[in-house]
């Protein structure tokens, strides 16, 4: 899908605050766009389902704010904020998500995102958190802010839960990829990486986890994504 203009409604309706959502999930995406066009300051101008494609479409879109997915097709929302920020420093993000926050929270807001919220939110929290990001607030769950605050005063209480925690954002795009069922090559490709570089973050990933071989870390790959990680 091409990340398209949504029939002019960001012309139509100059007054309000642009939003552009990245999501691959067409029924999430059509749910959130209605619920945001219900508002009287908000409307929803552009959409995509791809990292790339959102990226293209940035310089003529002009949003006032993105809302960006985690998991995307062949590519990663992490990453995509990380080159949001990079191309176009002041626009805002937010990070809506499936993912478990504890995870994934202070990875989106160190690439550079005003907030994190999990769909599972009630609506008004969403739209609040799409407020409060475009006001250049952060916005983050209260355990979110503990477990920031705890890291600022000196990491009591911040020790890592998992050794999946340790991964680097770049080695738990992989592990994700990899749960999957994607090959080296396949990871290679999704990622503009060489095979050798791919190769590099599993051996990484292997080591963090202390997995003895390319099976065991399939597996242990494959029963994270679908027991510890809800489906988004």
């Amino acid at each position: 899908m091409e990340a398209k203009n949504l029939k002019g409604q960001a012309e139509s309706s100059a007054p309000k605050r642009r939003v552009f959502i990245v999501d691959d999930h067409p029924i999430l995406r059509q749910g959130i766009t209605q619920l945001i066009n219900q508002e009287k300051d908000l409307v929803v101008g552009w959409e995509s389902e791809t990292a790339r494609e959102a990226l293209a479409a940035l310089a003529k879109a002009k949003p006032d704010i993105m809302v960006v997915d985690i998991s995307l097709k062949n590519s990663d929302g992490i990453e995509l904020v990380k080159n949001i920020r990079a191309a176009y420093p002041a626009l805002p993000v937010l990070v809506l998500s499936m993912h478990e926050e504890s995870l994934y929270a202070e990875r989106a807001l160190r690439a550079g995102a005003g907030g994190y919220i999990m769909k599972q939110e009630a609506t008004g929290k969403v739209l609040t958190a799409i407020r409060s990001v475009l006001n250049g607030e952060l916005y983050v769950s209260e355990k979110i802010k503990e477990k920031i605050v705890r890291h600022l005063v000196g990491g009591q209480g911040a020790k890592v839960r998992s050794p999946v925690e340790q991964l680097s954002d770049r080695e738990l795009e992989v592990f994700g990829l990899l749960g999957r069922g994607r090959g080296t090559r396949q990871i290679a490709a999704d990622l503009h990486l060489s095979t050798k570089t791919v190769e590099t973050y599993r051996a990484n990933i292997m080591k963090k986890l202390d997995l003895q071989g390319a099976t065991e870390l399939v597996q242990r790959a494959f029963h994270w994504l679908h027991s510890e990680q809800p489906p988004g």
